[in-house]
């Protein structure tokens, strides 16, 4: 179990990962647009690197360290990326991540699902901050974290290393009244 629940959309299934969902993740992880735009995703993605994800997702939960949604389409609750939030519990915040895998972007999945896992951590688990990080040039990253309310702090001057290279993160965030004043 990677999620205490499952949470819904409009259009999005927001669910607990399972064991099924090895070959998709192995299929939308794997492309390199996917693993060029995040900090932890490798390429080549194997089930491998899958199975190790969906272990450590599940023993993060039951630790209280992360709640990892699969997020997916109903009604055959087909896989199409995954949103998460990594839980710092003595400081009542919470680092935002999601991925879309390409065959679903420019269709609003990652801003309907990042709002939803925002709102999941402000209301469920009584979070006061939430923030995100996006790599520099990804700017599709940027409106979706602005959309849901985030407000962009600054950035991160060469922060991340990937590929031999050092990148530099945009840093956005909300604070939980903030968030729900924009709702």
């Amino acid at each position: 179990m990677t999620a205490p629940r499952e949470l819904r959309t409009a259009r999005l299934l927001l669910r607990s990962f399972e064991r099924d969902d090895v070959p998709a993740l192995v299929r939308l992880a794997g492309a390199k647009e996917i693993a060029a735009t995040t900090a932890n995703i490798p390429h080549p993605y194997a089930e491998a690197d899958a199975l190790a994800f969906l272990k450590k997702a599940g023993e993060d939960f039951l630790e209280g360290l992360s709640v990892s949604f699969a997020v997916s389409l109903p009604p055959g609750r087909e896989l199409c990326g995954s949103v998460g939030l990594h839980i710092a519990a003595a400081h009542q915040r919470a680092e935002l991540g999601y991925s879309i895998g390409m065959p679903y972007w420019g269709k609003g999945y990652a801003t309907e699902a990042a709002s939803q896992a925002v709102a999941f951590g402000f209301d469920t688990l009584g979070l006061h901050r939430i923030f995100a990080h996006h790599f520099e040039g990804n700017t599709a990253s940027g409106r979706v974290l602005e959309k849901i309310g985030m407000r962009h702090e600054g950035r991160f001057c060469k922060h991340t290393q990937k590929y031999g290279r050092f990148f530099d993160l945009e840093n956005y965030a909300v604070l939980a009244e903030e968030f729900r004043r924009g709702k």
